[in-house]
């Protein structure tokens, strides 16, 4: 059986919005890099973000550090969300009105060597959660979705309606089979509402460099490989294939700043909560409508910090893709979200907080 840890209780600094007022937001793998952005945006509209993470590919050194940025303490659980039990605890303890799925693997790489690994964590979690929701009656969830179901795109920039093409990575397939297990499951129900953020790259930190992202082990993503390369913790970024059909031969993502990809989970839940979706199930693109190459990277990097980045080309990886960036469109009209970080900010803040985890 899970155990499960509470560590402190929430009274509000401030509010932006008496609606939301104390309203407790459930977030899986909430510790983690994209869930603990979410966590301060959540705090500073009002809500009380309650987090469970097992701690698998995040610290609990980041509980404390939220303490601090929010100057206020922290509800978390620890729990695995593959367990039963672990729901039966927060759905009968808290008073939850929204839920944001976050808790999943996320190696593009890995899932090809390790794909039961990505349908049961990623999968088989997902399915457990919308049982639990049906069980207590919990209504609205934003779910964590990416890029990645758009394969390779046919046409660029990307919207919601390009096809959803067959995944080159398991990473990708658990995130298509989570989106039509979640439509599903809400056009079957009366009382369920959900809405899928298909994500491109997120990067950047916190600008208190207190919380970013720290993978356990050798980094998947770009740019925390990059920054440990500059900051000599491990050898030169690999560059991954430099005969991509594009100007430079690197491939190209759209990349995000986490802070901004955090407001707009914030900006979902409220769509739903508020009951402003016309629609039980909807998706929307979050990205900035840019897309970088690697190579172009590296060079955005080495301008906005003044560090020579180390590198060196390899073949190409396994499951990746030419290139794919986002059309926010739908996401700007609906949501009224839009990003406001530049490349090179997102690049100074991920730089600061290697920086800080170096001390």
């Amino acid at each position: 059986m899970t155990k499960l840890k509470t560590f402190g209780l929430f009274s509000p600094k401030f509010v932006f919005n008496s609606y939301h007022l104390r309203m407790q937001i459930l977030i899986t793998g909430g510790a983690g890099f994209i869930g603990s952005h979410t966590y301060v945006v959540l705090k500073e509209h009002g809500y009380t973000p309650i987090i469970v993470d097992n701690f698998s590919n995040s610290s609990k050194k980041v509980i404390k550090n939220l303490e601090i940025i929010t100057k206020e303490p922290v509800i978390f659980e620890e729990g695995d969300v593959n367990h039963p039990e672990t729901y039966d605890l927060l759905f009968s303890k808290y008073d939850i009105k929204g839920i944001i799925h976050f808790a999943a693997s996320k190696a593009v790489g890995e899932s090809v060597e390790n794909p039961l690994k990505y349908y049961r964590n990623n999968v088989a979690s997902t399915v457990l959660l919308l049982e639990k929701m049906a069980q207590y009656g919990l209504s609205n969830l934003v779910f964590s979705s990416s890029c990645t179901v758009y394969g390779q795109p046919e046409t660029l920039p990307a919207t919601e309606e390009s096809p959803v093409q067959p995944a080159t990575s398991p990473y990708g397939n658990s995130k298509q089979i989570c989106e039509e297990i979640i439509r599903d499951t809400v056009a079957a129900s009366s009382d369920l509402k959900a809405i899928a953020l298909r994500y491109f790259n997120p990067i950047g930190a916190h600008e208190s460099a207190l919380i970013g992202e720290l993978p356990i082990g050798p980094p998947a993503n770009l740019i925390p490989f990059l920054t440990q390369s500059v900051a000599g913790i491990r050898g030169p970024l690999q560059v991954w294939g430099t005969d991509y059909p594009t100007p430079d031969g690197t491939a190209i993502r759209d990349y995000i700043h986490v802070v901004d990809l955090a407001a707009a989970h914030v900006k979902a839940l409220a769509h739903l909560i508020e009951g402003k979706s016309t629609k039980n199930y909807d998706f929307f693109n979050i990205g900035t409508g840019q897309g970088s190459s690697v190579m172009e990277v590296i060079t955005a990097f080495e301008k906005a910090t003044g560090k020579k980045v180390p590198f060196e080309i390899r073949d190409r990886r396994a499951g990746d893709i030419t290139a794919v960036y986002a059309s926010t469109d739908k996401s700007n009209q609906v949501l009224g979200w839009k990003t406001q970080f530049s490349l090179e900010k997102a690049l100074q803040d991920a730089w600061k907080w290697q920086e800080a985890i170096n001390q």
